[in-house]
């Protein structure tokens, strides 16, 4: 009898290996017709259980006929470890006696699949019941707690452990600093390892170092990491990959490279996980090769470390390398996961591959990844950084759960795009579903205000900033910089500006170019200046703001200088947008000779912004022969934009010559080219009031002629005198005066005396530039009425004070 048993239980050993299921319950039922003892049995049940035959294992339990605790608590935790939750805790109820094994094994059970409340209810249950918790039970609960980042949990069960002095306990202690680090109280940890008298515990220095890691404490990491090699602690497959991610985070490829050592002495090199830690550590650092080197040294294509492979790649610019590799994962049938799409989908929209985008766009569909939301995420950004909004709107009507990134990803997309009115119609959308904000959509939705100069909507997006407790990032401060820049307040951008915590060259440009937009050039100068001092170098977009204020302030040598120190000093090669403001500072300045030397050096093509300025120049000075070779030029290059042909017609007119103003009217006509208005508006809460040249279709009409009328009267006292330069049509010239009386910003600020309360300023928008006339009699109309009157045009901001104007009178 004791060989048949013995060679039976031996069977049972290797029963995973060698038999089905149909032979395991031949067995079983050989087994119960046999007189088999209790420990037999208990050993029976025990190796079916750890193999995983639960079901098997409780037709043994069923059909012993003697059972004792060992049993049930095997069955209990048979269950338990399984996920069998409600089965487990049926055989528990039915115990007849309970120890601490068995509750332990049940709480352990709900733990494992993130059961809180009644893991815990188990808890607090088991000690009214009289039985003491474990360590192991301190251990289980404490795992939930750190899986879950259940802080309050965690440290209640911290208190119960100093109670019962298992603060002593290295296996509670390391629970214990598992949970304080998974929950981001790195401090707490920390002081709890640092106070632990014994810490020859590996798991205990591997829960540090993995802490410090994942809290963002790269280097506290490292440090830790070099003291449990100090102290003679090996590390293992869980250490090193939590080192190799702080490595990773702080670039140190070097110590990244003694770690990768370490691994291969200790003879973990084969291990998925390191391989994976020690790919994307490579990867994170621009060490391609080395990367490449440990991705092939893999034995089993994991599609974690190529996803590392790939997110590198792209981090680093390297998009046609990630395209390669995405290309050799789908030819080895890897399982591409919802991971990896959203690296590639990056890698498209940098190379502007629209033909490629949709075929990985198809493969997502056919694999079924379409729905992911980190997926779909992945297509709108792609879509809207490719421009075809069309297409980012499908994707974002197909995704069935959309958060904020979803939003995010869509309204910046409209708001790049040149659709900023539809990108805050997205935003409030986004608002009325419940999404809140975050910083990224506050950023954008800031710059879709500062494109569309809506100060009002702009200032309530900014406390609502402030009162949803969101920190604020470098992102939404420039941002903020730059809406009421270009809102015309810049007293508040740069209130902005002194309370940012952090600075770079985008929030140094912003200002710079709001002060020469603002008509506040030398003041621009001036922040240029401290820039440099701080270590900060410009780039392409700062010299543009720079020259535009030497530009709008007649600062001539000032500009030479800047633009020849763009190339000399910085490296930065002049565009055409350099060259535009170069040839307008100096075809303002009057060296209309010098600017025409300049054109014909250019390393560039000119463009139309470029003829365009040199034409406002030759109008501005009268030099008609070159203003007509700039005309050329610039119809060749747009010979359908009305600016071209109304520039060179105001040209002549300027100078008198009718016929050939006539002329250029009429080949308008024949081309079917009409003049764009230019219209005037101003916003009086919520409500956007439009005045064109001469219009009588306001409500207020009345008032507002009436006030206009009083305005001329009240101006010409003070000294106005109507410059009929600027009316650009053959009539006498009582005519051309009435008929600058009526411009749509004379209405406009007409109508903004009559509403706008005395003390608040007068905030005024035109379509085009304001004419010569219309800026002469805002500095009259300030300084009569003793108003403060913004009024911005296509160019900048004119702000209109007691009798001056920010431009200088140089715009």
């Amino acid at each position: 009898m004791y060989k048949l048993n013995s060679r039976i239980f031996n069977s049972v050993h290797i029963s995973k290996r060698l038999f089905n299921g149909i032979e395991v319950t031949c067995l079983i039922h050989s087994i119960v017709g046999l007189t088999v003892s209790g420990f037999e049995s208990n050993r029976l049940l025990n190796e079916l259980s750890k193999s995983g035959r639960v079901d098997d294992a409780r037709k043994v339990f069923d059909k012993m006929p003697q059972r004792d605790e060992f049993s049930w608590n095997t069955m209990v935790a048979a269950y338990a470890n399984s996920g069998r939750l409600a089965e487990a805790k049926g055989v528990f109820d039915a115990a007849p006696r309970r120890s601490h094994i068995t509750w332990s094994s049940l709480i352990s059970g709900y733990c494992r699949n993130e059961c809180e409340v009644e893991a815990f209810e188990l808890f607090w249950k088991m000690q009214m019941e009289g039985q003491m918790p474990s360590q192991f039970t301190l251990g289980s609960v404490l795992r939930l707690c750190s899986t879950l980042g259940l802080l309050q949990r965690g440290e209640q069960i911290h208190g119960y452990s100093i109670k019962t002095k298992y603060d002593s306990n290295d296996f509670v202690v390391t629970g214990l600093v598992d949970m304080y680090a998974k929950c981001k109280r790195i401090s707490e940890a920390e002081y709890l390892f640092e106070t632990f008298p014994n810490k020859n515990n590996h798991v205990m220095w591997t829960a540090m170092v993995t802490g410090y890691s994942h809290n963002g404490e790269s280097f506290n990491a490292i440090k830790c990491f070099r003291a449990m090699r100090a102290e003679g602690v090996e590390s293992n497959q869980f250490t090193y990959p939590g080192i190799l991610t702080a490595c990773a985070a702080v670039l140190a490829k070097g110590f990244g490279a003694q770690v990768h050592g370490c691994i291969v002495w200790s003879g973990f090199e084969a291990n998925v996980f390191v391989q994976s830690a020690l790919v994307d550590m490579y990867a994170k650092c621009g060490d391609f090769n080395s990367a490449k080197r440990a991705l092939e040294n893999m034995e089993v294509d994991d599609v974690i470390s190529w996803n590392s492979m790939i997110v590198g790649c792209v981090r680093q610019g390297f998009a046609e390398e990630a395209l390669c590799l995405f290309e050799k994962m789908h030819g080895r049938d890897m399982k591409i996961d919802h991971f990896t799409y959203p690296s590639i989908l990056n890698s498209m929209a940098a190379m502007k591959e629209m033909k490629s985008a949709k075929s990985v766009h198809c493969l997502i569909i056919k694999t079924g990844f379409e729905a992911y939301v980190l997926v779909g995420n992945a297509l709108v950004d792609m879509y809207t950084k490719l421009g075809n909004l069309d297409w980012a709107n499908q994707v974002f009507d197909g995704i069935p759960k959309k958060d904020v990134i979803s939003w995010t990803s869509l309204v910046t997309g409209y708001a790049n795009n040149g659709s900023p009115e539809r990108a805050i119609q997205l935003f409030c959308d986004m608002k009325v579903t419940g999404i809140s904000p975050d910083q990224f959509v506050i950023a954008s939705i800031l710059s879709a205000c500062a494109e569309l100069t809506i100060l009002e909507f702009g200032q309530q997006i900014h406390a609502s900033f402030i009162r949803s407790g969101l920190h604020s990032s470098l992102s939404v401060d420039n941002s903020l910089v730059t809406m009421y820049a270009k809102c015309g307040c810049i007293e508040d951008a740069n209130r902005v500006f002194d309370y940012m915590p952090v600075r770079n060259v985008i929030t140094w440009t912003a200002l710079i170019v709001g002060y020469a937009q603002n008509g506040r050039g030398r003041e621009s100068l001036q922040f240029y200046d401290q820039m440099i001092a701080t270590g900060t170098n410009p780039d392409f977009i700062t010299f543009i703001g720079l020259l535009f204020a030497c530009s709008h302030a007649g600062l001539l040598e000032n500009g030479r200088s800047y633009f020849e120190s763009m190339e000399k000093v910085y490296g930065i090669k002049p565009g055409p947008d350099h060259y535009a403001c170069m040839i307008d500072l100096l075809g303002r300045s009057g060296k209309l000779n010098e600017a025409e030397a300049l054109l014909d050096q250019m390393d560039v093509k000119p463009d139309a912004t470029i003829w365009k300025a040199l034409l406002a120049a030759c109008r501005v000075h009268g030099n008609i022969e070159l203003g007509e070779r700039a005309a050329k030029n610039l119809l060749e290059l747009e010979p359908s934009n009305s600016a071209s042909y109304v520039l060179l017609s105001n040209m002549y007119s300027a100078a008198g010559r009718w016929e050939d103003a006539a002329r250029i009217r009429r080949l308008m006509k024949s081309k079917g080219i009409s003049k764009e208005p230019g219209c005037s508006w101003i916003e009086i809460n919520s409500q956007v009031h439009k005045f064109m040249s001469e219009d009588r279709g306001h409500p207020r009409t009345a008032e507002i002629y009436s006030k206009i009328d009083e305005i001329m009267v009240l101006i010409r006292k003070a000294g106005y005198v109507p410059d009929v330069s600027f009316a650009l049509h053959d009539m006498d010239k009582e005519g051309k005066e009435l008929g600058l009386a009526y411009h749509g910003e004379k209405l406009a600020v007409a109508f903004g005396l009559l509403v706008v309360p005395q003390g608040a300023p007068i905030r005024i928008f035109k379509n085009l530039r304001v004419c010569g006339d219309c800026h002469s009699a805002m500095k009259y109309i300030s300084k009569v009425y003793l108003r403060h009157i913004i009024l911005r045009d296509s160019n900048c901001f004119h702000h209109f004070k007691a009798g001056s104007c920010s431009c200088g009178d140089y715009w």
